[in-house]
């Protein structure tokens, strides 16, 4: 039993050493070497909503800083937006940096907005500006720009908004109304460098909406397949039995334990979210939370295989079983759209599903091979009884 677990302790380790390794920070961008301001920054930090970054360097004499706002994955029909608001949180009141590509080339303008329905049109900010440029390239677009701080203020402490939308008639228009973008703003410290959103600490929320998704895309999205596909397919070989059982098992298991732990941290966040509802995400992920531990309280009932309700039990098992797979990878695809992390991630795990589909076709061609010849050696030896070591039918329990 506890051999068995070891590969799955692995695999979950693994994911998610790969996904903190892997994972874009701003501290490992480079920028271009002809950029003539890419050695002004000595600091930076991942801004928790909408792949976007900001690295800077502050003269804290003369109070100015240099800055760079950048935003990954980003189509050129797009435009983005970084500001300072000097009075309040907010979008309201803010003095911001406007930038996108018209007619092929990148337009960088400032643009105060007073209030909600002011449109990002040019205008003069409440601080100087002396520099200001944007550029767009391999779908990252960066505004580029030197920052006189606001007067009225004694420390480096900012409040800062950032914001990306469509193009309307090759001018900015309304960006959406999504929790990323609800979300988009921070108070950050140009001259500590700490972040802190609205909820208060450093990051602290966009780290447990992180821990939230690895965890459910690892238990629901990896392991619960993994482990029906080990006692779907490991049962046809006699070697594996009854080790392809303690491996169902012990997958599932696990898979069940770091699954609740996911969905733990889901209902924390939601009840810090109490404006924002994604009720479709939070249905679907109470009914994956029960169906599981039906699952897990069915093991305790499960019928002797003599038994005459072990044929239903084997049907109700399977058939919640396929169902908590496919609306598990519907729920994470959800999770995708409300996270919005980089778009590889989601590709990253398109390609598992591939994969494990792709296994599940050879394993299942292989199977019933396997199946057939043990019926045709059956057939040629008058008084076999039927029966095979490791259950030959693909289907047996």
């Amino acid at each position: 039993m506890v051999d068995s677990l070891r590969p799955v302790l692995f695999l979950t380790l693994f994911v998610s050493l790969f996904i903190s390794i892997s994972a874009q920070t701003c501290r490992t961008h480079v920028f271009p070497s002809n950029n003539q301001v890419s050695t002004d920054f000595s600091s930076c930090s991942d801004l928790p909503h909408l792949n976007s970054f900001i690295h800077w360097k502050y003269d804290s004499a003369t109070r100015r800083v240099n800055i760079a706002y950048r935003h990954t994955n980003i189509d050129s029909n797009r435009w983005i937006a970084w500001a300072i608001n000097p009075t309040r949180t907010g979008m309201e009141g803010c003095q911001a940096l406007v930038a996108y590509q018209k007619d092929g080339r990148m337009t960088a303008y400032t643009s105060p907005i007073p209030t909600y329905s002011t449109t990002l049109a040019p205008g003069n900010l409440s601080f100087p500006v002396p520099d200001l440029t944007a550029t767009f390239q391999n779908r990252e677009m960066t505004i580029f720009a030197t920052i006189q701080l606001p007067t009225n203020t004694t420390t480096a402490v900012v409040n800062q908004v950032w914001q990306e939308g469509p193009l309307r008639n090759g001018n900015p228009s309304v960006h959406d109304f999504a929790a990323a973008n609800k979300q988009s703003m921070s108070t950050l410290d140009f001259l500590s460098g700490q972040q802190s959103s609205s909820g208060g600490g450093v990051d602290s929320r966009t780290k447990r909406r992180n821990v939230h998704g690895v965890l459910n895309a690892v238990a629901w999205g990896i392991l619960m397949p993994v482990g029906a596909i080990a006692a779907r397919y490991l049962r046809v070989f006699n070697s594996m039995d009854p080790a392809w059982f303690y491996i169902h098992i012990a997958t599932q298991t696990s898979a069940y334990i770091i699954g609740v732990a996911g969905w733990a941290t889901g209902l924390k966040l939601g009840s810090e979210s109490s404006g924002i509802q994604h009720n479709a995400h939070r249905n679907i992920g109470i009914a994956l939370f029960i169906l599981g531990t039906l699952q897990v309280f069915a093991l305790l009932l499960r019928p002797k295989p003599d038994h005459k309700y072990r044929f239903y039990w084997n049907i109700y098992h399977r058939l919640t079983g396929c169902v908590v797979i496919l609306l598990s990878i519907i729920n994470i695809f959800k999770g995708f759209d409300i996270l919005e992390p980089e778009k590889k991630w989601k590709n990253v795990f398109i390609g598992v599903l591939i994969g494990l589909a792709v296994i599940v076709v050879l394993l299942e061609a292989f199977t019933w091979y396997i199946v057939l010849k043990r019926k045709k050696s059956e057939k040629s030896h008058h008084g076999a009884n039927g029966h095979t070591g490791g259950n030959g039918n693909p289907y047996g329990a």
